[in-house]
């Protein structure tokens, strides 16, 4: 297998993952998505199965579907997501890439990631008409977070080193993050 992106998957991963659940390996893309006031937009985010993990803030995006690249996957989250459509010159090439674990309806999550940016005019409304049944009952709320109010929060968030690492993604450094086990 290879990861999106031209990443490479670690052998070795599953054998130190807790035999809890069972796993889901997939793909993903993330987004910040910034609007004309350097602003990221971020769902507050709970998962009912597990109400003990309490609320975080994360990032839209989601899994690639089969023969879906980071870029066709980045514009239809999106637009499936906060209703807001964006053109391929407006996301950025995948600079931040990961590998994250976490319990999430009853699975293991594997997640091979990558974070893209994109900017749009303005500050467009979120329209959360085209999510899934599932995004409806998880995300409670979106907030357009000033930059510095990200990397300033004490909050949790997903992707969880959100806070710690955005300055640089903006910034175009390439990031390799290392295995996060988020829950």
């Amino acid at each position: 297998m290879t990861n999106i992106a031209d990443g490479a998957r670690s052998p070795g991963l599953f054998a130190d993952l807790p035999d809890d659940l069972p796993v889901e390996e997939r793909d993903v893309v993330r987004v910040v998505l910034l609007d004309s006031e350097d602003r990221v937009l971020l769902f507050h985010a709970r998962d009912p199965a597990y109400p003990e993990q309490g609320m975080w803030w994360e990032l839209p995006g989601g899994g690639m579907e089969p023969g879906e690249t980071y870029l066709d996957a980045a514009i239809r989250e999106l637009q499936e997501e906060t209703g807001i459509r964006v053109l391929p010159g407006q996301v950025s090439g995948p600079n931040w890439r990961r590998t994250a674990t976490f319990r999430y309806r009853e699975v293991r999550r594997v997640q091979h990631e990558v974070v893209v940016t994109a900017r749009v005019d303005g500050t467009p409304l979120v329209d959360v008409s085209g999510q899934l049944d599932y995004e409806r009952e998880d995300y409670t709320a979106s907030l357009w977070w000033p930059v510095a109010d990200v990397r300033a929060s004490a909050g949790r968030f997903y992707p969880g080193r959100l806070p710690e690492l955005i300055a640089a993604h903006l910034r175009g450094e390439r990031i390799d993050e290392p295995f996060e086990f988020w829950s």
